[in-house]
């Protein structure tokens, strides 16, 4: 079963190379993040093309910022939106959590917040929100996948410069104890634990990507039972080339069989990446880029 993780960076902004994508690489389960569409635009948007190409969906979206999905050939059954104990910003349950049952297995499709900057209420919130679904994901099945934009990089290696982050949200310790409190497995740093430079999203400003200047925060995050089962892990990078693509690559996890081989961490690998060490962070608007907002 082959799994896999996108912020699309919205849905309809994205359909010309998301159907291409999925007909390529023919996932099984896909969790979509940040669709900025409303339940009803996702469905009319999107329903009938995934259902030629044998998906069934469900979305979770109020439309603007956020958004969720899971999309499924394996089945799709139990879909829970949000989570027991999910806590709200400013008064709003946010959509960013979507889940259910997909070849036998929990998969859940989060869209973390973004947390802003250190020390505001939307950090605060950030925090909250990990935790309370930590408790979430602890009373239910044993197989489980947590799948998406977790907006943290889990250790100094999945920056491309550790020192240009410092005083940044993503990066700070409380952010990367709740990610380690979820006691899953990041199943694509297992995978590859001496592949220092796996990044899946960076700033569309500056040249990030070019220069390979990226941050690793999208995470597959799996329990033992299923962390077994990986056959191959790795982040899709050519999906974030070309012409008009989200910030973020899609992460592919392959269960039991690997259609592709165990072809490396990423995918293609970058043609001329830049080492750490001496280039900051573009100008910020809020903690990456555009995201303040998030």
């Amino acid at each position: 079963m082959r799994i896999a993780t996108w912020n699309v960076n919205s849905a309809k902004q994205r359909m010309p190379r998301l159907l291409p994508w999925l007909e390529e690489r023919r996932p099984d389960v896909v969790c979509l993040q940040e669709t900025k569409l409303t339940d009803a635009a996702f469905d009319e948007l999107l329903v009938a093309p995934l259902t030629d190409l044998g998906y069934e969906s469900a979305h979770h979206g109020h439309g603007g910022f956020n958004g969720v999905a899971l999309l499924s050939r394996v089945g799709l059954g139990d879909v829970e939106r949000d989570f027991p104990g999910q806590p709200q910003y400013r008064g709003v349950t946010e959509a960013r959590a979507i889940s259910a049952t997909c070849g036998g297995l929990r998969v859940h499709s989060l869209y973390v917040p973004n947390g802003r900057e250190v020390d505001s209420d939307h950090y605060d919130y950030k925090l909250e929100w990990l935790h309370a679904l930590a408790a979430a994901v602890a009373s239910g099945p044993e197989d489980v996948a947590l799948c998406g934009d977790m907006n943290v990089a889990p250790t100094a290696t999945d920056l491309f410069d550790p020192a240009a982050f410092v005083g940044h949200t993503h990066v700070t310790g409380p952010e990367r104890e709740r990610i380690a409190a979820f006691g899953l497995i990041d199943v694509v740093r297992a995978h590859w634990p001496e592949a220092v430079r796996m990044f899946s999203y960076w700033d569309y400003r500056a040249g990030m990507f070019h220069q390979d200047l990226g941050m690793r925060i999208d995470l597959v995050l799996a329990s033992k039972s299923v962390a077994d089962r990986v056959a191959a892990a790795w982040i899709d990078r050519a999906a974030r080339k070309g012409k008009a693509p989200s910030d973020h690559a899609p992460v592919i996890v392959d269960l039991d069989t690997a259609p592709d081989g165990d072809i490396g961490p990423v995918v293609p690998p970058p043609s001329n990446p830049r080492r750490a060490g001496g280039a900051p962070l573009p100008p910020r608007r809020g903690s990456r880029g555009s995201e303040v907002t998030r």
